[in-house]
């Protein structure tokens, strides 16, 4: 099993998650950090300390999400790996608990 980052992440990218990743599973891209299912190990660490709410394992993914699965596991294939939290973008606040943001996805 893993975890996966869904929609609301997307324009947010809060790090807090990264600093407690025992394997370091997540990678980075413009606007959205996504978990590599083959290395995720189901620890739960990263969950809570999601500010958006964005981190979900894959047997309680939202209704209409489940599509972030697949999308995990194709952009960690292009993405670099995160370790270290870095500073949110400046409006993160702002795009916190917004609905439509796929399409603002950058690759």
């Amino acid at each position: 099993m893993t975890f996966v980052v869904i929609e609301n992440c997307i324009k947010c990218k809060f790090t807090d998650c990264v600093d407690v990743c025992p394997v370091d599973c997540f990678h980075e891209g413009p606007n959205f950090l996504v978990i590599d299912p083959e290395e995720c190990i189901d620890c739960t660490l990263c969950e809570p300390e999601c500010p958006a709410e964005a981190i979900y394992s894959e047997d309680e993914i939202p209704a209409g999400q489940e599509h972030f699965l697949e999308l995990n596991a194709e952009l960690t294939q292009l993405w670099p790996v995160i370790t270290e939290v870095k500073t949110p973008p400046d409006n993160a606040e702002e795009w916190n608990g917004k609905e439509g943001k796929l399409k603002l996805l950058e690759r």
